[in-house]
């Protein structure tokens, strides 16, 4: 039987829990306090983005393996879902298992042969399975629309209570994002998060240990393709309509940036990073022309001075601060 828990054991948990509330209260006041109907969809894409950047920080921060065809699955979601509710006439909650069945076996097809591969190739191996995804959605045309799109994506509801852009879908997605959060948090407190850390620090070091890096590798990505394919569910039904080219390279390199920025590792850094990069083109949309150049740069600014992303550089300047005012060296 496991002993009892030590006096550091409780004061995470403890420490976890106020967070967990205080994340809780804050998304509740937002969906109450914000009135504007922009802002409150903004607030609704950020939660979107924030469970593709967390897929894919479970996959790059915890595991070290890069994916740069995250947009594949994210389409996959909502093209699923969209098939199926306006070909076929399926329920979206019906849809729902579904497609995250078709995305867990799509990412198994693929993690098989793929994550057999590391480092620069796994990241051209991915980049091109996404290419074939935004290939596929565009000239599949009798069934996904083609470049014209897939309209006419039914708005979720139970019963006569429905779903639609506002604060209702602000609260849906934001609940998922809440339990998202949770649920990633205890895996990454258990032994398979610090087995995922230990494949992160050296793949060879963690197997000789015991550890079965393989299937702990493939576990990940298709977790990491679930929440994907759970976002793109969210978007489809938010917007009625997806087209290819809001699942093309672009957006996997935005999702990566996501991670980047916010921390690799920090379950909150993913949060940190979809806010960023989501309000970021409404910020500078005069430079609509050189969205590549923008994320480049802001990319290139946070590896020079924050490497490991705001969230940590947000504690370390903190730290910093509270040891100035308690008149510590930062050594101490």
């Amino acid at each position: 039987m496991p002993g009892p828990f030590t006096v550091s054991e409780v004061s995470d948990g403890i420490e976890m829990l106020i967070r967990n509330l205080l994340f809780a209260a804050a998304i509740l006041l937002l969906g109450v306090g914000v009135k504007n109907p922009y802002h409150l969809e903004l607030l609704t894409f950020i939660g979107i983005h924030t469970l593709l950047a967390l897929g894919l920080n479970m996959l790059m921060g915890y595991a070290g393996q890069i994916s740069l065809g995250h947009a594949a699955f994210y389409g996959l979601g909502a093209y699923a879902t969209g098939i199926l509710t306006v070909h076929w006439h399926w329920s979206p909650w019906i849809s729902l298992p579904a497609t995250l069945a078709l995305a867990a076996a799509v990412a198994l097809l693929v993690a098989l042969p793929m994550l057999r591969l590391s480092g620069f190739y796994l990241g051209m191996g991915t980049l091109g399975f996404g290419m074939i995804g935004f290939i596929l959605f565009r000239g599949w045309s009798s069934v996904t629309g083609g470049d014209s799109g897939l309209v006419g994506i039914p708005s979720l509801a139970v019963g006569p209570f429905t779903f639609s852009s506002g604060v209702r879908y602000f609260y849906l997605v934001w609940g998922t994002v809440f339990v998202s959060f949770i649920l990633c948090e205890r895996i990454v407190r258990s032994r398979v998060g610090r087995a995922l850390r230990a494949i992160h620090d050296s793949e060879k070091a963690a197997a000789a240990m015991g550890i079965d890096t393989s299937r702990l590798k493939i576990s990940v990505f298709v977790l990491s393709a679930l929440f994907a394919a759970l976002a793109g569910f969210l978007y489809a039904h938010l917007v009625s309509f997806v087209s290819p080219s809001s699942f093309d390279f672009l957006v996997s390199v935005r999702i990566v940036t996501m991670v980047v920025i916010g921390g690799m590792a920090s379950i909150w850094g993913s949060l940190l990073g979809a806010s960023l990069l989501t309000v970021l083109p409404d910020w500078l949309h005069v430079f609509s022309d050189y969205e590549m150049l923008v994320y480049g740069l802001v990319l290139m600014v946070v590896m020079i001075f924050l490497p490991q992303g705001l969230t940590r550089g947000i504690l370390d300047l903190y730290e910093r601060s509270r040891n100035r005012r308690e008149g510590r060296s930062p050594s101490a």
